[in-house]
């Protein structure tokens, strides 16, 4: 039989892909826990991690072995909370910017609660990427193109970016492509899309350099709706401001700008945790149910 704290020892290392990370949630030392690691596989008779200077990963034997232990090893720290008498709830950390935390995500978190009510989220709203080596976190949603190597990835959604102001700056479908350029713009710094490849689309060759830029895709939402000019932004951002109309699309055609930004980001490990994939589940069927009532699939778009 193995020794449970050498198997608890290999959860909390699998789960955060760090020695050093998985020593200080345990409160002992990175030495302590490879030596747990090292009993561990010398008992089982196979390799389960695999290091590469600071990096920590799971052999293939490893990800059965995970796989294989993980809900059980939370069942006994949920079991060993309860008899203690703090009833504990499991909580998941997700990572994700302040942009997409609070114009996406915010708004749908009722509907988390009542699919998951014995998980706690927790949302870590800033842009940096997650360091999974050293960093306590079960998700990202990362902004970005894609093709980080050595975890899982999956786009969230396509998202379609589409020029918006106030209406008090012009009409819903009441200017031409030419007339909005000629309106204060404002510039997502970070944005996968700008507009140059707006104005390109719309054969309108080169646009002079906007007023105002901001780093944050929120602040520029919110420049807009305050009547400072035109925004470019992500319809996946600019879903609540739409819909109750104080953002508009003031052009009647845009061209069809459709890229993913917003990935799904963990190490594949995490992958074998039931709520993390509950979680994974849940964001799928509400960016599915998004992308059907989106205000941005009315407009008509030039291919």
């Amino acid at each position: 039989m193995q020794p449970f704290r050498a198997i608890a020892v290999f959860y909390h290392v699998a789960r955060l892909n760090s020695i050093v990370g998985a020593a200080a949630q345990l409160n002992v030392t990175p030495s302590a826990v490879s030596q747990q690691l090292k009993a561990l596989e010398e008992q089982i008779g196979t390799t389960l991690i695999t290091r590469r200077g600071r990096n920590v990963g799971l052999t293939e034997a490893g990800e059965r072995y995970f796989e294989m232990i993980s809900d059980k090893v939370e069942g006994i720290m949920r079991a060993t909370d309860a008899m203690q008498g703090r009833q504990q709830q499991a909580t998941l950390i997700i990572r994700a910017t302040p942009t997409i935390s609070s114009k996406w995500l915010l708004p749908r978190l009722t509907r988390f609660m009542e699919r998951m009510p014995d998980t706690n989220l927790r949302i870590d709203g800033t842009n940096e990427p997650v360091d999974f080596a050293r960093d306590n976190v079960d998700l990202e949603i990362r902004h970005g193109l894609g093709g980080w190597p050595g975890l899982y990835t999956e786009p969230l959604t396509e998202e379609r970016f589409v020029p918006v102001c106030a209406p008090d700056v012009a009409g819903a479908a009441s200017l031409s492509a030419a007339d909005l350029l000629r309106l204060p713009r404002i510039r997502s710094v970070k944005a996968q899309v700008q507009w140059q490849a707006w104005a390109e689309a719309q054969e309108l060759g080169a646009v002079a350099e906007a007023r105002l830029s901001f780093d944050r895709s929120h602040m520029a939402i919110d420049a807009a709706c305050l009547g400072h000019g035109v925004a470019l932004e992500s319809e996946l951002m600019i879903e609540a401001e739409l819909i109750a109309g104080r953002l508009v699309v003031p052009v009647a055609q845009t061209p069809l700008l459709q890229v993913a930004t917003q990935w799904l980001v963990c190490p594949r490990s995490n992958l074998q945790r039931h709520r993390v994939t509950r979680l994974i589940e849940w964001l799928r069927e509400e960016a599915a149910e998004w992308r059907q009532t989106s205000p941005a699939n009315s407009l008509e778009y030039l291919k």
